[in-house]
This record gives C-alpha cells, sequence and structure tokens, in this order.
C-alpha cells in the first residue's frame, strides 16, 4: 500500500509538468466531465474528500479556466460545475495520467481479482474510517 500511495505522489509531481494538474485536480476535472452540472457538495462526496478541499481544487481548475460554476435555478446558493472548452479539451488527455495505469491494470485482471481487490480496499478504508474516532 505504501508503494502504490509513493508512486501515486510521483505521478501526480509528474502530471502537473506534463498537463499542468495534480492527480486530485485531473479526477475532479474527470469526474465534472462525466457528470456535468455536478455541485461541489457531491464532487466532495465522490472523491471521498472534505468540501473545503474539494473547494480548493476547483478555485485552481476555475483559475485554470477549465470548470466554471453556473448557479442553479433550483435553488440559488447551489453551484453546479461544468467544463469549459479548454477543460475538455484537457480531459481527452490519458497519456502519463493516474488513470492510464489504473486502466492498464484493469484490462489485465480477471473480473475476479478486480472484485476482491476492491473489497480489500473498500475494507481498509473503513477500517482506517474507524481510526478517527
Amino acid at each position: 500500500m505504501w508503494a502504490v500511495d509513493h508512486e501515486l505522489q510521483r505521478v501526480s509531481k509528474r502530471m502537473v509538468s506534463q498537463i499542468g494538474l495534480t492527480a486530485p485536480q485531473r479526477l475532479a476535472l474527470r469526474f465534472v466531465g462525466r457528470h456535468p452540472q455536478l455541485t461541489l457538495g457531491e464532487l466532495a462526496a465522490v472523491l471521498h474528500l472534505h468540501p473545503g478541499t474539494v473547494t480548493g481544487i476547483v478555485k485552481k481548475l476555475e483559475a485554470l479556466r477549465l470548470v466554471s460554476r453556473t448557479r442553479s435555478t433550483d435553488d440559488t446558493r447551489r453551484m453546479h460545475l461544468m467544463l469549459t472548452a479548454e477543460g475538455q479539451t484537457v480531459n481527452r488527455r490519458h497519456r502519463g495520467t493516474v488513470e492510464a495505469a489504473v486502466r492498464r491494470v484493469v484490462a489485465a485482471v480477471t473480473d475476479a481479482e478486480l472484485d476482491s481487490a476492491s473489497h480489500v480496499m473498500q475494507r481498509v478504508a473503513r477500517e482506517l474510517a474507524a481510526e478517527e474516532g
């Protein structure tokens, strides 16, 4: 697990020089691209991050002109996220990203192996969350 964490950090740093985004920023961009009109709260939930952390990520994506916010017509307190044209271009790039490596692994393992790995990672996450209390 430590090796995976180390490599995620290393690739994230490399991604900054190659595509201008860290791995968390890239992941946020990918989710907004797949789910237009996502709210900040929804993005925080899917990323399993504190809303304040996600706000910082989204502000950076806005500063890079990759994401824009629009006010909800149903609730003016809510903001929805969308990719800009430039964000859509960056979203299509996969080479050298964390998700490209994950895609290669997922394509190379069986469904049973993937299910087993997912189960173990979910249990580890739950156990670590329980340590917080």
